[in-house]
This record gives structure tokens, sequence and C-alpha cells, in this order.
């Protein structure tokens, strides 16, 4: 959860010096960054959100077995691990899309005259 948190906290400080650059010196550069920022925000939402689940839902396991609600435990555990795995699912979606962008910003500086034209 603290490595999700650290890549929402990253991401709007670019997004916030994207937005001021931008009021600055209009680009219509920014702009196109736009959408994928737009949607790695909400993949990190979902990451988190996943994550944040399996761990209520751990918990809800451990609590259960405590109870001796085996089975309940069972089935809740079970869930918790499908919301992990779905968790690290969209952080890999959302790694590959900060990669790409990256790639992008590096392709501008290797060669400017393309970046003008894309």
């Amino acid at each position: 959860m603290l490595a999700y948190t650290n890549r929402f906290l990253g991401l709007a400080g670019i997004i916030r010096k994207l937005h001021a650059a931008h009021l600055e010196a209009p680009n219509p550069g920014y702009v196109a960054q736009i959408s994928n920022m737009r949607t790695r925000v909400r993949l990190i939402r979902d990451m988190q959100f996943c994550g944040v689940f399996c761990m209520l839902l751990s918990t809800g396991c451990i609590f259960a077995i405590f109870l001796g609600m085996n089975t309940v435990g069972n089935y809740m555990f079970g869930a918790a691990l499908v919301f992990l795995l779905l968790s690290m699912l969209l952080s890999l979606i959302e790694i590959s899309m900060s990669v790409s962008a990256l790639d992008l910003h590096l392709r501008d500086i290797e060669h400017p005259a393309k970046a003008e034209v894309m």
C-alpha cells in the first residue's frame, strides 16, 4: 500500500507541474499526456481499492477463524487472494504505462525533430 501511495503522490506531483507549465506556456504535447496520466491515476485508485479490500478481507478471515468459523474464513481468505491478484495485475499495467510515458520522453530527447511531428 505504501508503494501504491508513493506512485500516486509522484504522479500527482507530475500532473501539478504539467498543469503549471501548460498555464505558463500552452503546449499541445502536454495535452497529449493528459489521457495517459488520467488512466494511470484511475489504475492507481483501483490498485489501492483492491489492496485495501484485500486487507479488510484478510482481517475478516482472521476474525472468522478466531470465532471458529473456518469455512467462512477460508472463503474470505480466497476472496482476499483474488483482490490481491487484481491489485498486482493493475500495478503491472500502470507500471507498463509509466514506462511507455518515459520512453516517449527519451525519444523526444534523442530525436527532437521526430517528436515535433508526433
